[in-house]
């Protein structure tokens, strides 16, 4: 399993923030943040928003660090970007992609 995290670098509601993500399917990135006990609020279309106070834990668990850019290009990649505004069934199928 591997997943990804770029640094906190984006600001919201007073803090700092990164995004976690995989470039293999949405449930091993669901399961990544479960066990790291990430609540699912904080997943939003492709990635996970997690503060800064838990980069080092993402990363510790196994987390690669990436650049911002290099998030992109992984979800870009892998057909798992997912933009503002687009439909959820437009989505690529996350249970043909985790098999």
């Amino acid at each position: 399993m591997t997943v990804y995290i770029d640094p906190p670098t984006w600001p919201g509601h007073g803090r700092l923030w990164s995004h976690l993500v995989s470039d293999v399917s949405y449930a091993e990135l669901h399961a990544f943040a479960e066990a790291l006990g990430v609540p699912r609020r904080a997943f939003e279309r492709d990635h996970y928003d997690l503060p800064a106070r838990r980069y080092a834990d993402a990363v510790s668990a196994g987390a690669l660090e990436v650049s911002s850019r290099e998030v992109v290009r992984l979800l870009h990649g892998a057909g798992l970007r997912r933009r503002k505004g687009a439909s959820r069934s437009a989505a690529p199928d996350a249970q043909r992609r985790s098999s």
